[in-house]
């Protein structure tokens, strides 16, 4: 029979999920490895091809793996919290959990139908109770627990309060809020309950602070900054602004140095490492106090007992070229700071930032922007006045959200100063040209700088640093751009917060009391007095008493630790048991967008570093090595409708041109041309041109079909095409060539190719295959169908290998030949070889060649094909498994992967090209155990080298073993 193959995959499909074939055992003597997948999040648009591409290389490694005589643990499941659920829910009153259970549905159907080796015993979705019960337990141990800066470890909060016990704050060394107070004993001792619990909320990791977000009206939640494009939402398009609210926050700031020096410890692409090290920004500086001058404020109280304004800066030693003082236009001391006169430039300005997002405020280097306050600090080191201004490109959350701006030396600084007419002060001798731009240099002896004139670099920072300290107005820091991660969304579909308030403070509920669930609500929009969604449960108090917190947890609170759940996904007392952690310990291979590198992968850092620290899991970093798979770009089919409008701008005649012809009026804009084309066209009419995208199913190769086109949208239930040679579809029927523009593969551009399609008609080995072929997995390629008919091509003549003329399976049980045996191995190595270094493309063109090799050589070898069945069946899983079937064996998926033989690829003979005076006569194929005497003895007796010679007796031979043969005469 030929080769059936959506009879072939549906049977091992059945086969392989009734009997588990791929779940991994805890329990196993074989070494573990670990493959893991980012889980999807499940949309109702469901995969299209470029969806499978990093499943499918995680899927043909773990399959490879198995082979290899690994225990491979290889799970899946659904990041099932999210926004787009929430926002169906809105729109239609349908509940979140229905919407994303449907989804899911057609996510695993997908899945299945492309034939990965996944445990689907293990499944999670975070937005079931049972998974984020755990969530939130997790949550609890953050509440419980803070930063000990000298053991250099989370600790659980009741060590804290043992030393506040004993000795008061005096020696207490830890990450923490910078308010926090100073306090004996004997003072912690008279403290009320809730003066206890406000205190500690500042050293807690997880707290409520005051903080500036990404404000969305429409959506009525808070988004981070990799939800907001251009001052708007992603979802949706919503204007988005900059405003304060009390939040969760993490104090992930408290690990920036483990999580700093742990990139060092694992293999990950250099870009993404480099992302997080430039997100972490550690840096070098100083800490510098410069005093509020309140000779123009109404009052000292203005400032909140506040007598300075605190900047860090890299750069001390240019601490007396300050010409100005820059705050974000969130900082805690503007309108304090703000003169009457001053007043409604500083109101207006704050307006129009809050429109921009951090991101965006933080990328625009061009335009210059900012209000001055009226107000004025003293610099420490020369006391000037300095003007204090606000401006977007300060971030509240970043350092003291305060600057120091030195323009000589800083371009930002320079454009700044330039733009606002500020001094531009010269600091050392070696700057050059400071009225055009900056000049950073750190070169040169210092001038205009008091008492470090004529010092070098390193002299004048530490002269600095500890005069600074001396005078009790700054000190030498460490400092790091990172901040502390918000951990609130004023959402419905997430982790419900397990906290409740008692006298405005939060509190935890009982962990016997997890998982809190989700309450029902009459709608999933916030109240009409603001508060989130949560705040229309009815009936929702702790101990009918106390308010529950409001906000759910953002979007990769769940996705932080699911790894170990996947380990032991069904227990109900642990997150995972001690057992399962120790064998499992970290994933060995992760694949996913480098698009998470400052979200999931921190963050996930972060929390395993947390629950190392406690003792609950073994390892200090989570995955050992990341790749981030290329994005399948969508190759989008376009039409070319022109139309020739009349004066009047009516309609006249609208036809389709095909791409050539497209190019050419584009081109020429040559109205001449249309009367070749037998359009109807007159001088005072004019003609437009419009590119439109069509659906790519209804194009092949690049050529429309033109009835499913007709019928595709009622518009174009008449349309008529000229062809590219220039023939009309009034006449005759063409080929109508379509244009061709790579773009980002969405429905907008009707380009998103469903793999249940190409599945259907291909099968999922000629799927799997085609999308490793592509190109290297690291690497962005556009989707083409082009080439996939070759793939089926390929797997059909690998079938054939096995059957006779008549589609009979027939194979024979001889003693394989050399050449046999050689093709074999070729690529047994080449595969092993591939697979290691994660290069699957070029496999899939070495598994041709050998098939073609084999086919020439008319093999029907049982032991060569048995062998090359287990070689390609992580790439083809289904035929393999059938043909491996057929051959009389059982159990695929832990056959041990064929040792390589070098010896089968030795050469016993070599055609070496024989010249004559350098010129190349013919080849001779020569034993290559011939040493040089033996080899041109037998070349001169050769018959046809006499011949070339006509009687000369040669001067000299060049004999270079498995190279050449040159007779010199």
């Amino acid at each position: 029979m030929d080769y059936q193959f959506a009879a072939i995959e549906q049977k091992w499909q059945k086969f392989w999920a009734e009997n588990q074939t791929f779940k991994a055992d805890s329990n196993s003597t074989k070494p573990k490895y670990y493959v893991l997948d980012m889980f999807p999040y499940p949309s109702g648009a469901g995969l299209h091809v470029g969806h499978p591409l990093g499943y499918i290389a995680s899927d043909i490694f773990s399959r490879y793996k198995r082979l290899k005589g690994f225990n491979v643990l290889h799970p899946m499941g659904y990041d099932s919290f999210g926004l787009p659920a929430e926002q169906y829910a809105i729109q239609t009153g349908q509940h979140p959990a229905i919407t994303t259970e449907a989804n899911i549905a057609t996510y695993r159907r997908q899945l299945d139908q492309i034939g990965f080796s996944f445990d689907w015993s293990r499944e999670v979705r975070t937005s079931e109770p049972g998974y984020y019960k755990w969530t939130q337990w997790i949550f609890m141990q953050l509440f419980n627990s803070w930063y000990n800066l000298e053991t250099d470890k989370a600790e659980d909060i009741t060590t804290l309060i043992e030393k506040f016990n004993a000795s008061g704050s005096a020696d207490v060394k830890a990450v923490c809020d910078e308010d926090v107070q100073s306090f004996m004993p004997s003072d912690w001792a008279t403290f009320t309950d809730e003066q206890k619990q406000e205190e500690l909320l500042k050293y807690r990791l997880t707290y409520l602070k005051e903080s500036t977000v990404n404000w969305c009206p429409a959506l009525g939640t808070v988004l981070a900054n990799d939800e907001v494009k251009d001052g708007f939402s992603e979802r949706g398009g919503y204007p988005v602004e900059q405003k304060k609210m009390m939040q969760w926050s993490m104090r992930i700031s408290a690990y920036a140095e483990r999580l700093l020096q742990g990139l060092n410890t694992i293999d990950w692409p250099e870009p993404v490492k480099e992302m997080q090290r430039n997100w972490i920004g550690k840096s070098v500086g100083a800490s510098v106090r410069f005093k509020i001058d309140t000779t123009n404020l109404n009052t000292q109280d203005a400032i909140r007992n506040t007598d300075f304004i605190e900047v860090f800066t890299t750069r001390v030693d240019t601490i007396f070229g300050v010409s100005f003082i820059v705050l974000a236009p969130e900082h805690e001391l503007v309108q304090a700071l703000t003169t009457d006169a001053q007043k409604e430039s500083i109101t207006n300005y704050i307006a129009q930032t809050k429109k921009k997002s951090e991101l965006d405020r933080m990328a625009d280097t061009k335009t210059v922007s900012g209000a001055f306050t009226g107000s004025y600090v003293i610099n420490p080191v020369n006391n000037e006045l300095v003007p204090i201004w606000i401006a977007d490109y300060v971030l509240a959350g970043y350092g003291t959200g305060a600057v120091m701006g030195v323009p000589s030396g800083d371009q930002r600084d320079w454009l700044f100063a330039k733009h606002f007419d500020l001094p531009i002060i010269q600091i050392l001798d070696g700057q050059k040209d400071i009225e055009v731009e900056a000049d950073p240099t750190k070169e040169g002896k210092y001038i205009n700088s008091d008492f470090i004139n004529n010092l070098g670099y390193k002299e004048a920072v530490s002269y600095l640093n500890h005069w600074l300290e001396r005078e009790g107005v700054g000190k030498a820091k460490l400092n790091y751009r990172m901040r502390d991660a918000i951990f609130g969304r004023q959402r419905y579909w997430g982790e419900p917060i397990p906290v409740y308030f008692k006298d405005g403070l939060p509190y935890l509920i009982k962990e016997e009391e997890l998982p809190l669930m989700l309450p029902e609500i009459d709608k999933y929009l916030p109240t009409e007095s603001g508060e989130p969604p949560l705040g229309r449960a009815t009936d929702w108090s702790y101990e009918k008493q106390y308010e529950y917190e409001l906000s759910t947890m953002p979007g990769w609170a769940g996705s932080s630790w699911y790894w170990y759940r996947y380990m032991d996904a069904q227990n109900d007392c642990d997150f995972a048991s001690k057992e399962a952690i120790a064998y499992w310990k970290d994933v060995d291979l992760y694949i996913g967008g480098s698009e998470h590198a400052t979200g999931h992968l921190l963050y996930s850092r972060f929390w395993n570093k947390f629950l190392k620290d406690l003792g609950y899991v073994n390892e200090e970093e989570p995955f050992k090595k990341l790749i981030n798979q290329g994005m399948i770009q969508g190759r989008s089919s376009m039409v070319y409708r022109l139309s020739v409008l009349s004066k009047s701008g009516n309609i006249k005649d609208s036809y389709f041109i095909s791409h050539t012809l497209y190019q050419q009026y584009k081109k020429s804009q040559d109205n001449g041309l249309l009367a070749a084309w037998m359009i109807d066209f007159e001088s005072e009419d004019e003609v437009s041109i419009s590119e439109i995208h069509v659906d790519v199913n209804i194009v092949h190769n690049d050529i429309l079909d033109q009835d499913k086109f007709r019928q595709w949208r009622p518009e174009f239930i008449d349309a008529k095409f000229i062809y590219e040679d220039g023939t009309n579809s009034k006449h005759t029927k063409g080929i109508y060539h379509c244009g061709v523009e790579i773009e980002k593969m969405s429905k907008r551009y009707y380009n998103v190719v469903n793999p249940e399609v190409l599945a259907q008609q291909y099968g999922a080995d000629t799927l799997r295959m085609y999308e490793m072929f592509l190109g290297p997995l690291e690497q962005s390629k556009p989707w083409n169908t082009n080439g996939i008919e070759g793939v089926f091509k390929f797997l059909r003549k690998f079938w054939r290998l096995f059957h006779n003329e008549e589609w009979v399976f027939h194979v024979e049980d001889s003693i394989p030949a050399k050449a046999e045996l050689k093709a074999l191995h070729k690529i047994i190595k080449k595969v092993q070889d591939d697979v290691e270094r994660f290069s699957f493309n070029t496999s899939v063109s070495s598994f041709m060649i050998a098939v073609n090799e084999l086919t020439d050589l008319k093999c029907k070898n049982r032991q060569v094909l048995e062998d090359l069945v287990i070689v390609l069946s992580p790439y083809a899983p289904h035929i393999c498994e059938e043909l491996w079937s057929l051959l009389g064996n059982t159990d695929l998926s832990n056959a041990a992967y064929p040792t390589f033989n070098p010896a089968y690829l030795e050469e016993a003979e070599f055609a070496y090209p024989i010249s004559i005076n350098g010129k190349m006569k013919m080849n001779l194929s020569l034993s290559l155990s011939l040493d040089e005497a033996q080899a041109t003895e037998t070349v001169l007796a050769n018959q046809q080298v006499k011949g070339y010679l006509e009687g000369k007796t040669p001067k000299k031979i060049i004999f270079v073993k498995g190279k050449i043969v040159n007779i010199v005469v």
